[in-house]
C-alpha cells in the first residue's frame, strides 16, 4: 500500500536550518508530483511546497520562498524539503503529500513530523 515516512524535524533556533525527508513505498514515486504542508496548532493545513516528477519545476508558499528548497531523488524514493534562516513562525507539523486517481482523487498523507523554532 501507499506508505509515506517523513523525518528530520526537531527543535533548533532563530535562524538555523533543518533538512526534512519523506520516504515513499508502494507507489511509482518517479510518476507523481508530490507535495510538502504544514499545520500549525490552531490554523489550518497549508501547501509548502510542490515538485514535479522529474523536479524541473517547483513552487513555494510566499512565506517561505527564497529560504526552503523542496527536491527529490528518484532513485531513493525520497523528497526533500531544506528549510533556511528558519523563524517562529515555520513551527509547525510537516507533512508529505502524494494524489492520485483510481475512479476518484485520493490523497496520501504522512503521518508528520514535527519542526519547532525557538530561542
Amino acid at each position: 500500500q501507499v506508505q509515506l515516512v517523513e523525518s528530520g524535524g526537531g527543535l533548533v533556533q532563530p535562524g538555523g536550518s533543518l533538512r526534512l525527508s519523506c520516504a515513499a513505498s508502494g507507489f511509482a514515486f518517479r510518476d507523481y508530483p508530490m507535495s510538502w504542508y504544514r499545520q500549525a496548532p490552531g490554523k489550518e493545513r497549508k501547501l509548502v511546497a510542490t515538485i514535479t516528477t522529474t523536479g524541473e519545476r517547483t513552487d513555494y508558499a510566499r512565506s517561505v520562498k527564497g529560504r526552503f528548497t523542496i527536491s527529490r531523488d528518484n532513485n531513493k524514493n525520497t523528497m526533500y524539503l531544506q528549510m533556511n534562516s528558519l523563524k517562529p513562525d515555520d513551527t509547525a507539523l510537516y507533512y508529505c503529500k502524494v494524489d492520485m486517481y483510481d475512479r476518484r482523487w485520493w490523497s496520501y498523507w504522512g503521518q508528520g513530523t514535527q519542526v519547532t523554532v525557538s530561542s
